[in-house]
């Protein structure tokens, strides 16, 4: 190390050692005082898109104003996302844990004033639980956060991913310290083994397995040899892995640096979309600040590995998330799947043997190489260790970003944690796996969410998305959704992928209009297993879950649509009819006033009527009423 001073000057170190970052954080821990208030506030992409930018700099402004003594004058830190998204902007005062929700920037001095110098909570900004109707003032005492176990995500929402003194305060790059000063390659892989970990991405391949392939194909084909990191996250709904850039680059970068030394690789790759900005600029900057101590480049540690990395921009082509596609993008190329008659681990990026596993999966890393992998098997389930971490949408209380150890039941994460559907009805259905998932049936609620229960039931594990549906939901118009998604994505290389999705989607398309027959039913299933068998990558083989998962499931919802001409959900359009009940309508002119094809008529204060000839069906006057007047039937 050198120049180091009595005051904390991070940018003067140059670490050359396990010992000398122990000797920092020491120092780091060292000048801070754990009992001063400190101000948290979330700036994850969903906080920040509803103003808490604006909600910190006025905290700043009503700190100044207050007068507080500079000794004892509270710090105001931004974090990445807390989780509980549906309740942002979120501010939380430590120690303690006391939780704010929904703050908005003219909070700020009530905040400063009742909280940080009379001790008071300010009662309006207060989580209030739904269930039990309790006012609840601590963070952990919440049931959305009490519920979890947050073992990847244990650092997001505590530390400042742009600074990476929080980071090494809080113990990151001690697990590679500990690898690169007692550890040899082999022990590292041996480690990512006896874990169990199996990879994020969707496939559950154990990451082990793949390390040691990658490790056979080097024996014959020499190096180098590429470790890369997919963050080109598609799914509908899916927002685990850029929370995790966004919050805690460094445990990514931690990860790769691991695998790469455990595989010999001198060069690595992040791929990142384009519409991840804060993602990239947080690991842009965590890049600058690792290089800067030691950690990443020329002879890390001291230890004669060196090893380095760049961001590759994905254009948002959703078939990228494929492992071939995304190769011959970073190699310049367009983004199209190739044949995988040779496994990437033997011929992966420009030929070379290469491991590719996703962001969640290499945050894991560390983890594991830090506290060994006896204690990770503790968590999970045997045949899927660990936890996993979640995006909970659509329908459902308690949006936001869960993790809970695998193996816990479906209605565990969906009501316990998620709080429900509103309303209080039970769920219909929950999506998991994204578009190339399926549907899990509330009687199904049972279910274990891990790899192999979530496969038998006929969906997927994927990268994460869970989005919740309701008896609003029509099961057929979802998978005409992620038909059109996936028809839109795939490259159109191979024939049942190009053609099948599309012809599968007409099908669909003519049940919404309630045309079709039984016996198209059994032409849909038999063209989805065609499908299934004979894409070239795993965006067309896995397409036709969703619609197999709700035939499966729903069947009798299909039939209804054939036979009845008939949406039970009410959704397609032409199947239903939207009317004004008289008893219930007050004539408040509401719906009238927002109708966009000035189809709705009626005296103020009196039941008003829709002309269901000239009824565009686009549901705004039922968005709209009050009242509940208006019907679907």
């Amino acid at each position: 190390m050198s120049n180091v001073s009595e005051a904390l000057k991070i940018e003067d170190w140059r670490l050359t050692s396990a010992e000398d970052l122990k000797a920092l954080q020491k120092q780091i821990l060292s000048g801070r005082d754990p009992n001063r208030p400190e101000i948290v506030v979330c700036h994850g992409t969903g906080c920040l898109a509803n103003g808490s930018e604006k909600v910190s700099d006025a905290l700043r402004t009503a700190l100044a104003d207050a007068g507080i003594e500079a000794k004892v004058m509270p710090g105001i830190k931004t974090t990445g996302c807390q989780g509980f998204c549906s309740r942002g902007p979120l501010v939380l005062i430590r120690p303690g844990g006391l939780f704010y929700q929904r703050v908005k920037p003219k909070d700020a001095t009530e905040i400063i004033e009742k909280t940080l110098l009379k001790g008071e909570p300010v009662k309006r900004l207060l989580y209030k639980d739904p269930a039990s109707g309790d006012t609840i003032l601590n963070e952990q005492d919440i049931p959305f956060y009490k519920l979890q176990e947050r073992v990847v995500l244990h650092n997001i929402g505590k530390i400042d991913p742009t600074d990476i003194a929080d980071t090494i305060a809080a113990g990151g790059y001690q697990a590679l310290a500990k690898a690169l000063a007692g550890m040899t390659a082999e022990q590292v892989v041996e480690h990512i083994e006896q874990s169990g970990l199996r990879g994020r991405g969707g496939a559950g391949f154990p990451t082990g397995r793949k390390w040691r392939s990658a490790l056979k194909a080097i024996e014959t084909k020499g190096r180098p040899v590429y470790v890369v990191v997919n963050g080109d996250e598609g799914d509908p709904g899916a927002f685990m892995d850029r929370t995790i850039m966004e919050g805690d680059p460094h445990a990514v970068l931690e990860g790769l640096i691991l695998g790469a030394y455990a595989l010999g690789a001198e060069k690595g790759y992040m791929y990142v979309r384009a519409e991840y900005p804060l993602a990239i600029k947080h690991l842009e900057v965590a890049m600058v600040q690792a290089r800067e101590l030691g950690l990443l480049g020329e002879n890390i540690l001291n230890s004669g590995f060196s090893f380095d990395v760049r961001i590759n921009r994905g254009a948002g082509a959703f078939v990228c998330g494929e492992s071939t596609a995304l190769f011959t993008s970073i190699e310049g190329k367009p983004g199209n799947p190739r044949p995988k008659y040779v496994r990437s681990v033997e011929e992966g990026l420009w030929g070379r043997p290469t491991i590719l596993n996703n962001v969640e999966t290499w945050a894991n890393i560390p983890l594991i190489i830090g506290k060994g992998p006896d204690w990770y098997k503790k968590l999970g389930v045997p045949h899927s260790t660990g936890t996993k971490v979640f995006s909970l949408v659509g329908k459902v209380n308690n949006v936001g970003l869960v993790e809970v150890p695998m193996g816990v039941p479906v209605s565990a994460i969906v009501e316990d944690i998620g709080g429900g559907v509103p309303g209080g009805q039970p769920f219909k259905a929950v999506q998991t796996g994204g578009p190339s998932g399926g549907c899990i049936p509330y009687s199904l609620k049972d279910t274990a969410v891990d790899f192999d229960s979530l496969t038998k039931a006929g969906s997927m594990m994927g990268s994460g998305a869970m989005i919740v549906m309701d008896e609003g939901d029509c099961v057929v118009d979802v998978g005409r959704y992620f038909l059109r998604f996936l028809e839109e994505e795939s490259c159109g290389k191979c024939l049942p992928c190009r053609l099948g999705l599309s012809r599968m989607r007409e099908i669909l398309d003519n049940f919404s209009r309630g045309r079709g027959s039984e016996q198209d039913i059994e032409d849909l299933i038999s063209l989805a297993q065609a499908v299934q068998d004979g894409a070239l990558c795993a965006l067309g083989s896995s397409a036709p879950n969703p619609v197999l998962t709700t035939l499966r499931y729903f069947k009798d919802e299909y039939l209804a649509h054939v036979n009845n001409q008939t949406c039970p959900a009410g959704v397609c359009k032409e199947l239903i009819t939207y009317t004004i009940d008289p008893g219930l309508c007050t004539g408040c002119t509401s719906c009238a006033r927002q109708c966009p094809n000035n189809c709705i008529s009626g005296r103020k204060k009196e039941p008003h009527t829709i002309d269901t000839d000239q009824c565009i069906r686009c549901g705004i006057c039922r968005e709209t009423c009050k009242f509940d007047a208006v019907r679907v039937s």
